[in-house]
C-alpha cells in the first residue's frame, strides 16, 4: 500500500509539474526529469543555486525541495497559507490543479516582489521554520533523553537527562517518516494512541559516515522485542507481549489477541532502550557466576556497574550510612530502581542479627565490607534454569542471568550452521529482522525463502545489550540481539540531572 501511494504520488507530482511548467513558458518534458526540474526552477524563479545543492542531503533536502516549490508557486500569485499547505502537504493533487486548470496563470517576478506578508503570516512561517529545523535536528544531529529506570546504575541515574548524538553511527533515514513532531511512538496526552501512520515506510537507510557500534558503547536503540504489543498503561514494554503469550497463554495468540488490544510498531517506533554495548558481531559471550567473559576474556567492568549482594549484620546500618557514605536513597516503593527498600531488602532474623540485600557498586562493596558489624557479605549468584531467558529453549539452553550462554552473536556476512540446538537463537533474527519466511519441514530441516537449507548469512550486524546494573536489568539476556536497524544514536552527554533537586556534579558530565 505505502509503494502504491508512493507511486501515485510521483505521478501526480511530476503530472503537475509539467502543466506549471508549460504555463511558466518552460519546456513541460523537462518538468518529468528528476532533479533537473527543480534546477530550472531554481533558474526561472531566480533561487541561488546553493539551495538545488542543498536539497540533494537525504531527507533535510526534502525540506528544501517543498521550499523551492512554494517559491514556484509563488509566481503564479498564490499566496495564501491554504495554498501554501496543500502544496506541502497534498502536492500530488494541488500542483496538478496549478498546472492543469484555466484561470491559473503564471504572473512572474512583480507579483513576488510586490507581495507583502501580514504580521500573523510572519509568526505562522516562524514558526513553522523553527518546527522544521527543531525536526532535523532531533533526527539527524542528536536527541535528548531522560534515564526512567535504574538499568544502568550507577553510570547513569533515575532522572538524569541526556543527549544522544545520531551522528556517531551515522544518522538513520526515518522509516516511518510521517509522524507527529517532537514525540516518539503516541500523541501528546496520550500513552496508547500512535504518533505516526504506516502509510508511508522506506527501507531501512543510514546516511553517509555510518560507523559501526563499538564495544562498551552506551547506545540508545529501539527495543527488539518491542515490536508487538499490548496496547494498555499497565503493558507496553513494562510486560512486553511476547513474554505474557510465553507465560499466561502458554503460546496461543489468538487467545491473547482476543483478550486485549494488540498493536504493532514499525521497528523504528518501538520504545527507546539504552543499555551498554559489551559484545559486537563475532564475538564470543558468557557470563559464568555473574562475571561477564568476552572472548574468553573477563569483560569490562564499569566502574558504575553494581549487583546485588547479602549481607549478614551484627546491627543495622544507619541510614546516615546508606545515604551519605554509600549514596543508596532510602525509600518504600514497589520498585527497587537504585533506592534502599525497607520492606524487601532488610530483614530482621532474630534479636542478635539482620540479614539484608544491597545493590552495590565495586567501590561500595570495599566500604561495607569493611563495617565492623557486618558479619559477612556475598554476591547473590542464580543457580538453576529461568525460563524467561532468550531463547527461551529451556531443553537446550538452561541458562539465567548470572550463568548465561556461550554465545556467539551474529555478524553480517558470517554464515551460521543451523540445528536443532540452537535455532531458537536465529529464528526471531531470520525472519523478524530480516524479513525472510522460514519453516521446518522436518526435525533439522528447515526452508527459508522457499529453499531448503541448514545455514543462514545475516545481512545485518547484531550487539549484545546489558545493563550496569546487572541483576536489576531488562536486557539481551532477555530478549536477544540488536540488529543494527535499531540503533539510535550514542549516549554523549549528561545535561541536567535531578533527584529531589540538581545532582550538579553530574551536569555536563561525560558519559562513559
Amino acid at each position: 500500500m505505502g509503494y502504491l501511494l508512493l507511486v501515485l504520488g510521483t505521478i501526480g507530482w511530476h503530472a503537475g509539474m509539467f502543466g506549471m511548467f508549460k504555463k511558466a513558458g518552460m519546456n513541460p518534458m523537462f518538468a518529468l526529469i528528476p532533479f533537473y526540474n527543480t534546477w530550472l526552477i531554481a533558474e526561472k524563479c531566480e533561487i541561488k543555486k546553493t539551495w538545488f545543492w542543498i536539497q540533494l542531503i537525504p531527507i533535510a533536502g526534502q525540506f528544501v525541495t517543498i521550499w523551492i516549490t512554494l517559491i514556484f508557486v509563488m509566481h503564479f500569485k498564490r499566496f495564501n497559507i491554504i495554498h501554501h499547505s496543500l502544496a506541502t502537504f497534498l502536492p500530488f493533487l494541488y500542483f496538478p490543479y496549478i498546472g492543469w486548470n484555466k484561470e491559473d496563470k503564471w504572473y512572474g517576478k512583480d507579483v513576488v516582489v510586490a507581495y507583502r506578508k501580514t504580521p500573523t503570516r510572519e509568526w505562522i512561517d516562524a514558526g513553522v521554520f523553527a518546527v522544521v529545523a527543531a525536526t532535523i535536528i532531533r533526527t539527524f544531529v542528536f536527541e535528548a533523553y531522560v534515564i526512567p529506570t535504574g538499568s544502568m546504575e550507577r553510570t547513569l541515574l533515575i532522572n538524569d537527562f541526556l543527549f544522544v548524538s545520531k551522528m556517531s553511527y551515522g544518522p538513520r533515514i526515518p522509516v516511518t517518516p510521517i509522524s507527529f513532531p517532537f514525540v516518539h511512538n503516541t500523541m501528546p496526552g496520550s500513552i496508547t494512541t500512535p504518533s505516526y501512520t504506516k502509510a508511508i515506510q522506506v527501507p531501512y537507510t543510514r546516511m553517509p559516515g555510518y560507523v559501526e557500534v563499538k564495544r562498551n558503547d552506551v547506545v540508545v536503540f529501539n527495543f527488539p522485542a518491542g515490536d508487538t504489543i499490548i496496547n494498555l498503561p499497565d503493558f507496553g514494554s513494562k510486560m512486553p507481549y511476547y513474554d505474557v503469550l510465553r507465560g499466561a497463554y502458554k503460546g496461543d495468540r489468538d487467545a491473547l489477541m482476543a483478550a486485549y488490544p494488540i498493536l504493532v510498531h514499525p521497528y523504528d517506533k518501538t520504545d527507546n532502550y539504552i543499555k551498554r554495548c559489551v559484545a559486537v558481531g563475532g564475538d564470543k559471550l558468557e557470563v559464568r557466576k555473574g562475571i561477564l567473559y568476552i572472548n574468553d576474556a573477563i569483560g569490562y567492568h564499569p566502574s558504575g556497574s553494581q549487583t546485588d549482594y547479602e549481607l549478614s549484620l551484627s546491627a543495622p546500618f544507619t541510614d546516615d550510612f546508606l545515604e551519605k557514605d554509600l549514596g543508596i536513597k532510602i525509600a518504600v516503593d514497589d520498585e527497587h530502581n537504585g533506592r534502599y527498600n525497607k520492606e524487601k531488602d532488610y530483614e530482621e532474623t532474630n534479636s542478635h542479627g539482620v540479614n539484608c540485600m544491597l545493590n552495590l557498586t565495586s567501590e561500595n562493596y570495599q566500604k561495607v565490607k569493611a563495617q565492623p558489624n557486618v558479619k559477612s557479605i556475598q554476591p547473590i549468584i542464580n543457580d538453576g534454569t529461568d525460563e524467561n531467558m532468550f531463547p527461551n529453549d529451556t531443553t537446550n539452553k538452561k541458562w539465567n542471568v548470572d550463568n548465561y550462554g556461550p554465545i556467539v552473536i551474529p555478524k553480517k556476512g558470517v554464515p551460521i550452521n543451523l540445528t536443532p540446538e540452537n535455532i531458537a537463537l536465529y529464528k526471531r533474527l531470520i525472519t523478524n529482522y530480516e524479513n525472510n519466511s522460514f519453516s521446518e519441514s522436518a526435525p533439522g530441516k528447515y526452508v527459508i525463502n522457499g529453499v531448503a537449507t541448514n545455514t543462514y548469512t545475516p545481512k545485518y550486524n547484531y550487539y549484545w545489550m546489558m545493563g550496569d546494573n546487572r541483576h536489576r536489568s531488562q536486557d539481551s539476556r532477555y530478549w536477544g540481539y540488536v540488529p543494527e536497524t535499531h540503533v539510535v544514536g550514542k549516549a554523549s552527554l549528561i545535561w541536567f540531572s535531578w533527584s529531589d533537586g540538581p545532582r550538579w556534579k553530574r551536569i555536563f558530565s561525560l558519559i562513559k
